[in-house]
């Protein structure tokens, strides 16, 4: 018997209410889920109302037929409760029924920020609130191209009405055979409002940090607010506690929103997975809401940043670091162009502004040898409204198979097809650059540094200093073939060397780190200024502050802060004359060696033993002068840090443009072999043991020489451009 689309709909509904009915009386069993894949690789699909309804079908079919076996969809609240208490779920349930019949599994991106539009008139002490006290206003979004209003959910109506959402939700589809998880979080940056709301909330967490309004006042030096009431949220960064303060209490309030989704998710559905994205940039909510969730992930889009090899590493390699061991997927990755955005501004069209087969082919194997275990394109098919049109998706605006849309089956099935590979990881990195987050508030409360160089990012963007020092040391050690782990301050002694960018200001707690870290026989590298500004933001009277002189064996002489001038600061360190930026610290030693000067002839780096440990002190920021200039030298500084630690490279490669990195783990022991340039190459990677046999699992082209070989520790193999060798060790 034959059913019209509308008729089987109403049937698929009729079951999803009896199995909501079922669930909650214990008459039946839900239905089995379908297997998880192997390897998650899809793309984001429906965002009501794209693509066009008379597509899902065939779409699901092709997507199905090509190899995807995951699927996203934003389930917006503002789409789906039409009125209020009035949940119009039909496209959704839609889409869930294709994903059964086609055994693909779907992640249900549940979206509460962006509210019913209703709800702007109902609720309006609740509207979203900016720094200049400007109200929200409800309109189109770009990232779906329907409408919303911002509602802040620090008030208790507009958080009752969207938990009474998020309950229905995961009622309506917990027990759906297709369902895998809800990513309860899209791209994790901490709000901003300013509504009444969040200001009391605020008043709140100061209260349970400072205790009592004098305290607070005196470190804030506001010695007349009088009362509690008269506390209100910074509105710009004058006052450097003030603003320290704010920064850290919306990461908290953020936090506290998340866990609060998944409480709610939990008491109605125990097995699917609960999932979180962020961007890839440096931030404690990387690591924070990683432990949160059963498995996180990352925007990622070349066209945003740039086509250069080390920026998407750099961003794998963080949430990989902030992972901590837990599964990560690339959350949104990209299939297609970007056109008519801010970003793609003045740069080539091969910088990511549009993409080929190629580029979603060596996309795709970066995230995979730097660990990611899924991978989801941004869009499945692009959107056909608003400033987003044709944006990202490796399908054809009518929903023809493209190249880019081959190669990704291509890359879906065969990673489902090597189950092994997924149970081996990478091995911990050579060297692991520290992230202490109030350095990174600090800069971006000052406004610290200046744009330039080959990217930029994180919060404060291109021109937070302490973002570009710790890309430019990533750089640095990524143009050596060393793989460099991005590690929480509270996780250094997994590390037998550690480097600290622009630690401009540290707390005591962050100091006391340290020092206990070198006790113990950690190699600590570090930049200029170390804790010039302690906790609250205040300067010390000796320098280094917190009581790291001591540590560093030396005490400042001189200092000038002028990142205008300094952008090509030149110093010797180890013999290398290498550049600095930013700052320029001068030392006169307490025991330690002078391991560097600067051109005056006055002493630029301090050697000094303490403990079981060593330290290098360098009084400017070799990161920050390494993301700007590049310079040979500088980068041969950095590789020198291993031999100055004892270490030696793990993985070299003859050819400093291809990218190698060594997975280990019950699956076994793989080389990734990474060539991002648009040349062929032959290549020598050298590995810190000998195997007797390498096999070739992944080398998509004919045109190649011979299968890799191997004679010892020397693995030999050539990589087509825009591709990857994956050797299986034996």
């Amino acid at each position: 018997m034959k059913f019209t689309p509308l008729v089987r709909l109403s049937l698929f509904s009729a079951l999803l209410a009896l199995t909501a009915a079922s669930a909650s009386s214990g008459a039946e069993p839900a239905p089995a889920p379908l297997p998880n894949p192997v390897f998650p690789f899809g793309a984001v699909y429906f965002r009501k109302s794209s693509p066009p309804e008379q597509d899902w079908e065939s779409d699901h079919k092709t997507a199905a037929g090509l190899g995807m076996n995951i699927f996203r969809h934003w389930f917006m609240w503002a789409s789906i409760e039409t009125s209020p208490g009035h949940y119009d779920w039909r496209d959704y349930d839609r889409m869930v029924e294709l994903e059964g019949q086609n055994h693909i599994k779907v992640v249900i991106a549940e979206n509460v920020l962006g509210a019913p539009e209703w709800m702007w008139d109902k609720y309006p002490k609740a509207r979203v609130v900016s720094a200049s006290g400007d109200q929200s206003y409800p309109s189109v979004v770009t990232g779906s191209a329907t409408g919303n209003a911002l509602m802040c959910l620090d008030n208790d109506e507009v958080r009752a009405e969207a938990g009474k959402f998020i309950t229905a939700l995961a009622t309506r589809y917990r027990d759906m055979p297709a369902t895998i998880g809800y990513d309860l979080w899209n791209e994790s940056n901490p709000p901003e409002c300013f509504c009444d709301a969040t200001q009391e909330k605020f008043r709140q967490w100061l209260k349970a940090k400072y205790g009592t309004i004098e305290k607070l006042g005196k470190a804030w030096h506001r010695y007349s607010l009088g009362d509690w009431e008269h506390v209100h949220a910074p509105h710009g960064n004058i006052g450097y506690a003030d603003a320290l303060d704010w920064a850290a209490f919306r990461r908290d309030s953020a936090m506290q929103m998340l866990q609060w989704r998944i409480d709610l998710i939990r008491a109605v559905d125990k097995r699917n997975q609960i999932i979180a994205h962020g961007t890839g940039l440096l931030n404690e909510i990387e690591w924070r809401a990683s432990a949160a969730v059963d498995t996180y992930g990352y925007t990622w889009v070349a066209s945003r940043h740039t086509n250069d090899p080390w920026m998407q590493f750099n961003a794998v390699d963080i949430v990989r670091g902030g992972a901590r061991g837990k599964p990560f997927w690339h959350a949104e990755a990209t299939g297609g162009p970007l056109w008519l955005q801010p970003q793609v501004v003045g740069r080539p069209l091969e910088d990511g502004r549009s993409s080929d087969d190629k580029d979603v082919r060596v996309w795709s194997l970066i995230d995979m040898s730097a660990g990611a275990s899924g991978i989801q394109f941004t869009r499945w098919r692009p959107l056909l409204n608003g400033p987003l049109f044709g944006a990202f998706g490796p399908m054809g605006m009518d929903g023809s198979v493209t190249p880019q849309a081959e190669m990704a089956g291509k890359l879906a099935k065969w990673a489902n097809a090597n189950p092994n590979v997924w149970k081996s990881h990478p091995v911990r990195g050579d060297v692991g650059i520290v992230f202490v987050q109030e350095s990174l508030d600090f800069a971006g409360i000052q406004g610290l540094g200046t744009g330039g160089g080959r990217g930029g990012g994180g919060e404060g963007g291109g021109g937070n200093g302490h973002v570009q020092s710790a890309q430019g040391a990533y750089q640095a050690f990524f143009d050596s073939n060393i793989q460099a782990d991005f590690v929480s301050i509270d996780n250094i002694d997994e590390y037998p060397l550690v480097y600290l960018p622009f630690p401009e200001m540290l707390t005591q707690a962050t100091a006391d780190k340290l020092r206990a870290y070198v006790a113990k026989g950690g190699h600590l590298v570090s930049e200029g200024c170390p804790g010039y500004f302690g906790d609250s933001g205040a300067v010390g009277t000796v320098q280094p502050n917190l009581g790291l002189d001591k540590l560093f064996g030396a005490r400042e002489s001189y200092v000038q802060f002028t990142p205008d001038l300094l952008t090509k600061l030149p110093l010797t360190v180890k013999d290398k004359a290498i550049t600095g930026q930013y700052f320029q610290q001068e030392y006169r030693l307490t025991g330690g060696q002078v391991a560097g000067q600067y051109a005056n002839g006055h002493i630029a780096a301090v050697e000094n033993t303490t403990g079981s440990g060593k330290t290098l002190l360098i009084g400017t920021f070799p990161g920050g002068g390494y993301f700007r200039n590049h310079t040979p030298a500088t980068r041969e500084f950095f590789a020198s840090l291993l031999t100055w630690a004892g270490l030696q490279q793990q993985v070299q490669s003859s050819d400093a443009q291809v990218k190698a990195r060594l997975h280990r783990g019950p699956g076994g022991t793989y080389l990734w072999v990474v060539n991002p340039t648009r040349t062929p190459k032959t290549v020598k990677i050298t590995l810190p043991g000998n195997f007797q046999k390498a096999t070739e699992l992944w080398q998509e082209s004919s045109s190649l020489p011979d299968a890799a070989s191997i004679a010892g520790n020397v693995v030999t193999t050539s990589v087509s451009d825009r591709n990857a060798a994956v050797i299986r060790l034996e």
